[in-house]
């Protein structure tokens, strides 16, 4: 098999042959159809602090958003065949450090995954809508739906229409919230308006007078946590997702006289992407992706470190890649 393997910071991903793995304990075997890029990927090789937190084991093949069919089952493994087509949850968990980051990822052919952080992928659900389903659509939905409360007849804030934004407000939408999205992509405005956003705008405070119930913030950069804390209703909640900017200041006056919550989110769970995955199994959501070859994922991971992109880049494993 081959991969893309993490050797350190500041180095480029190196690409590696090595044996196809076997199925351990409690363990499954994947063949790689699928995965996604994410912008944590290049924080990890970017930044030298991922590193022993984080990053638990250098080299590693990276990539976390990974979707296949399984190719052996290991001794004690219930439930799950050869042949089933799983996404996988890219969380930690106490004994495994996840994909990517504690064992070999999907930016390869092949990859394993322990049975409990499996999920079954639909039969008519297509494997790339899974693999953006285990991070992209996971995150989203959870800071909406889990933290966020969001539920009919919410009026929810949104900042920073991009990737995960777009699924976050596609998410409520369909749950039947009033969207409030903010964006200065005039391009994910219009995008988002055509999918039901009941208003729309370049800046969170021109909802000032919505009396808005929650806002969920994609971008966390300064400005917009401190217009999110000036705009939202009375006691009301600030979900932070996005950490463009790891501090900014808190208005505490504000904080206190409006009652107001501010909250993080942090990925999810197995059972968000389940979730997920009915959403797009029923026709209820659709998250917008790039599919790109795998001798391409460096380049596109350069990409995203250099510029902010509305769809999700997908890396696509095909038969000349198992060769």
């Amino acid at each position: 098999m081959k991969g893309w393997q993490f050797t350190g910071t500041g180095e480029p991903l190196k690409l590696v042959k090595q044996q196809i793995p076997k199925a351990k304990e409690g363990y499954v075997v994947i063949k790689v159809a699928y995965c996604g890029l994410c912008h944590s990927d290049v924080g990890a090789l970017d930044d030298p602090g991922w590193v022993g937190n984080i990053i638990k084991k250098v080299p590693v093949i990276m990539g976390h958003e990974v979707s296949g069919v399984i190719t052996e089952v290991g001794p004690g493994v219930e439930d799950w065949k050869v042949g089933d087509r799983v996404a996988v949850c890219p969380m930690y968990t106490e004994d495994d450090a996840g994909p990517g980051y504690g064992r070999d990822g999907g930016y390869a052919n092949y990859t394993t995954a322990p049975q409990e952080m499996l999920v079954k992928v639909p039969d008519n659900v297509d494997l790339a809508q899974a693999a953006a389903a285990t991070d992209a659509g996971m995150t989203s939905y959870h800071s909406v739906v889990r933290a966020g409360g969001v539920k009919k007849g919410t009026k929810v804030g949104m900042i920073g229409i991009g990737g995960l934004g777009t699924v976050g407000a596609r998410v409520a939408i369909s749950l039947g919230a009033e969207v409030y999205a903010a964006s200065r992509s005039e391009n994910a405005l219009r995008k988002i308006e055509a999918d039901g956003a009941y208003k729309t705008a370049k800046s969170i405070t021109e909802f000032k007078d919505d009396n808005l119930d929650v806002i969920i913030d994609f971008a966390g950069v300064k400005q917009t946590l401190i217009d999110s804390v000036a705009t939202i209703g009375f006691k009301g909640r600030v979900v932070v997702v996005g950490m463009a900017e790891l501090e900014f200041p808190l208005n505490t006056s504000t904080l206190i006289t409006k009652q107001l919550e501010v909250v993080g989110s942090n990925g999810g769970t197995k059972e968000d992407i389940a979730d997920v995955l009915d959403l797009i199994s029923n026709g209820n959501l659709n998250i917008d992706i790039e599919l790109i070859d795998f001798d391409d994922v460096p380049e596109k991971l350069d990409v995203l470190r250099k510029s902010s992109v509305e769809n999700r880049f997908v890396m696509e494993i095909r038969e000349k890649d198992y060769q």
